[in-house]
């Protein structure tokens, strides 16, 4: 929980990125460093606080898609002007190369993951997101890295995060996995063979700083870390996303023709299967369930409130009555929430 140390400054920063002040967002994060607050306690307090609470904002309908982008965009400068000020300490421990998961499209965590570890002394190789699976292990092969940190946020990146680590340990380099894609204890990054997993940018560093060198698991597959993959059902379900898309526009009715959210909503039915799909490949509704709950607070917030998921589970149900895994996952998330 934040002090008045950092609180004051975070707000402030939190503030001039959501006004666009790029020139007082700075000010405010070079202010904790006047007061004597470490770089790592700005970056992590400071910048990354007033990141989450831009996070918040958007998805409790105080700030717009674009208006969150441009304070993320804010932020990140923030981070090169706060790397400018302090400086960069001679790299004296083992070389990390820091990515965010294929299709990722949220670097900022990865990005303070990389600038604590450059300030504690990692030689860091920072390739930021979208960096396909074969180009990583391209770089890992020609720098030879001591391990790789994978970033993700979000669960539909789980087998994409599993086909990386596998490839990985294919190259002979371990890996620690982080983000809130991986689960709050860091269930599924043991599911997927990584190495190591932290739930944050300081607790990596103190990992990597104790584990390393870490000797990385054998290679393995996808399908000898999670045997159910066999019944193909998450391969299938994959490919029948544009059938099951379709199938649920019928639950648009619950928005007003005019309303600003009706397309959001529209696209959303993609990541509705694509969480979908993450649950049945990690065998467990806890990924499909959460991102439900978290659908149904996003939309209470900009006014819409009648019952849409009950279709939407009815809908997925009948379209995958043939597939017994993934109709286990729905009834169990018709059970955990109530309504539903």
């Amino acid at each position: 929980m934040a002090d008045d140390a950092t609180r004051r400054p975070r707000d402030a920063l939190l503030r001039a990125a959501v006004s666009g002040d790029e020139t007082a967002a700075r000010k405010a994060a070079l202010a904790g460093l006047d007061a004597g607050l470490g770089a790592e306690t700005v970056l992590l307090e400071i910048i990354g606080g007033a990141q989450r609470r831009i996070g918040e904002q958007w998805a409790t309908n105080r700030l717009t898609v674009a208006q969150e982008h441009a304070a993320t965009a804010i932020n990140e400068r923030v981070i090169v002007s706060l790397g400018i000020a302090v400086g960069r300490p001679r790299p004296h421990l083992p070389r990390v190369v820091v990515a965010c998961v294929d299709g990722e499209w949220h670097v900022l965590a990865a990005r303070l993951l990389a600038e604590v570890l450059i300030l504690r002394g990692f030689q860091v190789d920072f390739l930021g997101g979208q960096v396909p699976p074969p180009h990583l292990i391209a770089h890992v092969r020609s720098t030879k890295p001591q391990m790789v940190a994978l970033s993700g946020s979000l669960a539909p990146r789980l087998p994409t995060a599993h086909t990386t680590v596998c490839a990985c340990h294919g190259a002979g380099t371990a890996v620690v996995i982080g983000g809130s894609a991986f689960g709050p204890d860091g269930r599924y990054a043991s599911m997927l063979g990584a190495d190591l997993w932290a739930p944050g940018p300081r607790e990596a560093a103190v990992e990597l700083a104790r584990a390393l060198p870490v000797s990385p698991r054998d290679t393995h597959r996808p399908i000898e870390d999670l045997p159910h993959l066999a019944d193909q059902e998450y391969t299938l379900v994959t490919r029948l996303r544009p059938r099951l898309v379709r199938a649920m526009r019928t639950v648009l009715d619950v928005f007003p023709r005019d309303h600003d959210d009706r397309a959001w909503f529209r696209d959303s039915l993609t990541q509705i299967v694509d969480f979908l799909g993450a649950a049945v490949y990690v065998g467990e509704s806890r990924p499909f369930a959460e991102h439900l709950e978290w659908l149904e607070g996003f939309l209470a917030a900009r006014g819409i409130t009648d019952g849409f998921l009950s279709p939407v589970l009815d809908t997925l149900a009948e379209e995958l009555r043939d597939f017994p895994r993934t109709l286990r996952i729905l009834s169990e998330v018709r059970r955990e929430v109530p309504g539903r």
